[in-house]
Protein backbone atom coordinates (compact mmCIF):
# COMPACT_ATOMS: atom_id res chain seq x y z
CA UNK A 1 0.00 0.00 0.00
CA UNK A 2 2.62 2.53 1.41
CA UNK A 3 5.07 4.14 -1.73
CA UNK A 4 8.39 6.05 -2.13
CA UNK A 5 9.74 8.03 1.03
CA UNK A 6 8.26 11.08 0.34
CA UNK A 7 10.00 13.58 3.06
CA UNK A 8 10.96 13.34 6.68
CA UNK A 9 10.15 16.42 8.76
CA UNK A 10 12.37 17.80 11.30
CA UNK A 11 11.12 20.24 13.61
CA UNK A 12 13.55 23.51 14.41
CA UNK A 13 13.63 26.41 16.86
CA UNK A 14 15.43 28.60 14.42
CA UNK A 15 14.32 28.31 10.81
CA UNK A 16 17.36 30.38 9.34
CA UNK A 17 19.68 28.04 11.11
CA UNK A 18 18.31 24.85 9.89
CA UNK A 19 17.93 26.49 5.97
CA UNK A 20 21.95 27.86 6.86
CA UNK A 21 23.02 24.28 7.85
CA UNK A 22 21.09 22.55 5.21
CA UNK A 23 21.80 25.03 2.14
CA UNK A 24 25.32 26.00 3.08
CA UNK A 25 26.87 23.14 5.22
CA UNK A 26 25.45 20.40 3.40
CA UNK A 27 24.96 22.10 -0.01
CA UNK A 28 21.35 21.29 -0.28
CA UNK A 29 19.02 22.94 -3.11
CA UNK A 30 16.60 24.56 -0.53
CA UNK A 31 12.64 25.97 -0.83
CA UNK A 32 11.48 29.56 -0.20
CA UNK A 33 9.54 28.93 3.41
CA UNK A 34 5.79 28.63 2.78
CA UNK A 35 3.78 29.90 5.78
CA UNK A 36 0.96 27.14 5.85
CA UNK A 37 -1.58 28.55 8.36
CA UNK A 38 -4.18 25.94 8.55
CA UNK A 39 -1.40 23.63 9.57
CA UNK A 40 0.44 26.05 12.21
CA UNK A 41 4.07 25.49 10.53
CA UNK A 42 6.39 27.61 8.07
CA UNK A 43 7.91 24.96 6.19
CA UNK A 44 10.87 24.63 3.86
CA UNK A 45 11.77 21.68 1.59
CA UNK A 46 15.41 20.19 1.13
CA UNK A 47 15.34 18.66 -2.31
CA UNK A 48 17.65 15.68 -2.50
CA UNK A 49 17.58 12.74 -5.17
CA UNK A 50 15.92 10.39 -3.72
CA UNK A 51 13.34 12.25 -1.48
CA UNK A 52 13.08 15.79 0.38
CA UNK A 53 13.64 17.25 3.93
CA UNK A 54 10.89 18.96 5.49
CA UNK A 55 12.14 21.98 7.88
CA UNK A 56 9.16 22.79 10.18
CA UNK A 57 8.67 25.60 11.97
CA UNK A 58 5.83 27.01 14.33
CA UNK A 59 3.37 29.78 13.05
CA UNK A 60 2.22 31.14 16.13
CA UNK A 61 1.48 30.02 19.57
CA UNK A 62 -1.36 26.96 18.92
CA UNK A 63 1.45 25.41 16.59
CA UNK A 64 1.72 22.13 16.90
CA UNK A 65 5.61 22.15 16.43
CA UNK A 66 5.97 24.91 19.49
CA UNK A 67 4.23 21.74 21.41
CA UNK A 68 6.66 19.54 20.20
CA UNK A 69 9.83 22.20 20.40
CA UNK A 70 8.77 22.64 24.41
CA UNK A 71 9.79 18.90 24.99
CA UNK A 72 12.37 19.18 22.43
CA UNK A 73 13.67 22.46 22.32
CA UNK A 74 16.84 21.34 19.98
CA UNK A 75 14.38 20.37 17.50
CA UNK A 76 14.25 16.56 15.91
CA UNK A 77 12.49 14.32 13.83
CA UNK A 78 8.81 15.49 13.56
CA UNK A 79 7.12 12.90 11.05
CA UNK A 80 7.81 10.48 8.08
CA UNK A 81 5.73 11.01 4.87
CA UNK A 82 4.68 7.66 2.66
CA UNK A 83 2.91 8.37 -0.98
CA UNK A 84 -0.12 6.31 -1.53
CA UNK A 85 -2.18 5.89 -4.45
CA UNK A 86 -5.47 6.55 -2.91
CA UNK A 87 -6.12 8.56 0.39
CA UNK A 88 -9.08 7.41 1.26
CA UNK A 89 -8.59 4.02 0.57
CA UNK A 90 -5.30 3.60 2.44
CA UNK A 91 -7.05 5.54 5.48
CA UNK A 92 -10.47 2.58 5.33
CA UNK A 93 -7.48 -0.24 5.07
CA UNK A 94 -5.71 1.27 8.39
CA UNK A 95 -8.84 1.87 10.39
CA UNK A 96 -9.86 -1.66 9.48
CA UNK A 97 -6.50 -2.57 10.75
CA UNK A 98 -6.90 -0.55 14.08
CA UNK A 99 -4.77 2.18 13.40
CA UNK A 100 -5.71 5.60 14.71
CA UNK A 101 -6.23 8.69 12.20
CA UNK A 102 -5.63 11.77 13.73
CA UNK A 103 -8.25 15.09 13.89
CA UNK A 104 -11.36 14.00 12.14
CA UNK A 105 -10.46 11.50 10.10
CA UNK A 106 -10.77 13.28 7.05
CA UNK A 107 -7.75 14.10 4.65
CA UNK A 108 -6.37 17.90 4.68
CA UNK A 109 -4.68 19.52 1.93
CA UNK A 110 -0.95 19.55 2.67
CA UNK A 111 2.04 21.88 2.21
CA UNK A 112 2.14 20.17 -1.91
CA UNK A 113 -1.38 20.92 -2.45
CA UNK A 114 -2.44 17.10 -2.32
CA UNK A 115 -4.52 15.61 0.44
CA UNK A 116 -2.68 14.22 3.59
CA UNK A 117 -3.49 12.38 6.93
CA UNK A 118 -1.92 11.56 9.99
CA UNK A 119 -1.51 8.38 11.64
CA UNK A 120 -0.90 8.07 15.17
CA UNK A 121 2.57 7.13 16.63
CA UNK A 122 1.51 4.26 18.95
CA UNK A 123 -0.04 2.51 15.87
CA UNK A 124 3.23 3.00 13.68
CA UNK A 125 6.19 2.01 15.86
CA UNK A 126 6.51 5.46 17.89
CA UNK A 127 6.25 7.19 14.69
CA UNK A 128 4.20 9.87 13.71
CA UNK A 129 3.61 8.84 9.83
CA UNK A 130 2.33 11.12 7.46
CA UNK A 131 0.56 9.86 4.12
CA UNK A 132 0.18 12.28 1.49
CA UNK A 133 -2.06 10.65 -2.17
CA UNK A 134 0.55 10.53 -5.09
Amino acid sequence: MIGRLNHVAIAVPDLDAAISTYRDMLGGTVSEATDEPDHGVTVVFVELPNTKIELLHPLGDNSPIAAFLEKNPSGGMHHVCYEVDDIVKARDHLVAEGARVLGDGEPKIGAHGKPVLFLHPKDMCGTLVELEQA
